[in-house]
């Protein structure tokens, strides 16, 4: 049989696989709470991989891969910072995260500093999210068309349809469980295409004789870009949607750490592993597009392991937009559609809004992707946004009253232009768009807390001396 059969044969089984389990599952779905949070509590292994299948789309496997290519096996700490992130989040704030027990980041933060702070922080998530799907959108349409041969448009078309749609179908609980057959098989899928193109190269002698030293250094790619993927990865990681709806989905504060380290395990090793394939592909095809380096190397596999390979490729594209998807539609629902629109609670209508706005939030970034071009950096630039908002997190638990309720919407609004316009002005002085996202809040938030600028920022939860048990409530009522 052609190679291009058997490929598609595994793949449409890989599909149906996941369809199926969204059916199985559907009615799970059957309510607004059950469709956004999955109905029932996880356990912390099965969070931890549904996590860092979440992280792992196609910017960490084909935008790291093209990365590499370009400027050398450094690159892998784009992924590898993620993981570091992880680390930092479940020492500091999975806990606290799961204390608070609020499934959107909006709502979390409206706790300490208002609900117009909620919805301007809204907006930005949502924003972040449909740019990182744009881009997953972009290299998985590259991707399938390549080892396809079939128009780029149309594969991006496919993937917006089929994602939306099991998304669309079981809500949370599909996304979790179908995300442990996309992490099974993301891992599965890059160890084949790793393992093979360095054999294929010749192994490290081989890199080292095709390629200047530096695609081969660990630090190549310089310390102040290694710096902001720190910062705009840890920061991600504090303050994105889906990080914060996942982790509510399991018992306890303890499991919600582990949870957290069992996904920094494997997000670590992967980046490096993906930037691997990027430096085989400019030591064996110098000739291709950076963005077909890991779909060129698929291609040179036998077509049984092709097959898995690519599984494992659109494992990323699928298990990404799912995560996206899902934390698109909750924060809609959550914070513009039920408080203004459905003000009498009819849970029904609640159900139907998820449902639909999942489809749209799946479809909206396919036509921006038929734009976007470079992968690695408009998914950089959705960290940087989420980093932003990771300031207020670590105030709101750590520095409770700092700053003030209007300073953190200031802060929120001018982050967010200064951000976007110092990306697009190509980040001038050579100062990362990143560290701008970090900077702007911490001297906002300074100033109006230096100089009583507003009202005083509340703690979002109790502090230590004080009793809000039941019973005490009860007794100050009456």
């Amino acid at each position: 049989m052609p190679t291009t059969i058997i490929v598609s044969i595994i793949v449409g089984i890989y599909l149906v696989s996941l369809v199926s389990i969204s059916i199985r599952v559907r009615k799970s779905g059957s309510t607004s709470e059950g469709f956004v949070n999955g109905g029932k509590l996880f356990l912390p292994v099965v969070i931890g991989l549904f996590m860092a299948s979440e992280v792992i789309g196609t910017s960490a496997s084909i935008g790291t891969a093209q990365g590499a290519y370009e400027n050398g096996i450094s690159v892998g700490w784009n992924i590898a910072a993620l993981g570091l992130g992880f680390i930092l989040f479940a020492i500091f704030l999975a806990a606290k995260f799961r204390e608070l027990n609020e499934i959107t980041i909006s709502g979390a933060l409206e706790r300490a500093y208002g609900g117009t702070v909620r919805r301007l922080t809204s907006i930005t998530m949502i924003a972040s999210l449909l740019l990182v799907a744009t881009a997953a959108y972009a290299s998985g349409g590259a991707m399938f068309s390549t080892l396809f041969s079939v128009n780029s448009s149309l594969s991006i078309v496919f993937v917006g349809v089929i994602s939306s749609l099991y998304v669309a179908i079981g809500g949370m609980r599909s996304v979790v469980y179908t995300n442990l057959v996309n992490i099974t098989v993301k891992i599965i899928g890059i160890l084949i295409v790793a393992g093979f193109a360095y054999h294929l190269v010749g192994g490290y002698h081989g890199l080292r004789i095709s390629l200047p030293a530096n695609m081969l250094s660990w630090d190549g790619i310089g310390y102040a870009q290694m710096g902001a993927w720190l910062i705009a990865g840890a920061g991600a990681m504090f303050s994105t949607q889906y990080v914060v709806q996942s982790i509510t989905t399991v018992g306890d504060g303890a499991k919600a750490r582990r949870a957290s380290f069992y996904t920094s395990l494997i997000l670590i090793p992967y980046g490096f592993i993906a930037a691997l394939i990027g430096v085989s592909a400019a030591a064996l095809h110098p000739e291709i597009d950076s963005i077909q380096a890991l779909p060129t190397i698929v291609m040179d596999l036998n077509p049984v392991l092709a097959g898995v390979a690519v599984t494992g490729l659109a494992a990323s594209v699928f298990g990404l937009i799912s995560a996206l998807t899902i934390g698109s539609s909750t924060l809609l629902l959550k914070d513009f559609y039920d408080p203004y629109f459905n003000r009498s609670g009819d849970d029904r209508r609640s159900v139907l809004f998820s449902r639909a706005s999942v489809v749209v939030c799946g479809m909206i970034p396919v036509v921006l992707a038929l734009f976007a071009t470079e992968v690695l950096e408009v998914t950089f630039l959705a960290k940087a946004l989420r980093a932003s908002l990771s300031v207020f997190v670590v105030l709101m638990f750590y520095k409770p009253g700092f700053g003030t309720k209007e300073g953190a919407l200031a802060a929120v609004a001018i982050s967010l232009l200064a951000t976007i316009g110092w990306y697009l002005t190509g980040n001038p002085f050579g100062i990362d768009n990143a560290y701008v996202a970090i900077a702007v809040p911490i001297i906002v938030m300074s100033f109006t807390h230096l100089f009583h600028l507003g009202s005083k920022a509340d703690s979002p939860l109790p502090q230590p001396g004080l009793d809000f048990s039941p019973a005490k409530k009860n007794a100050i009522h009456s």
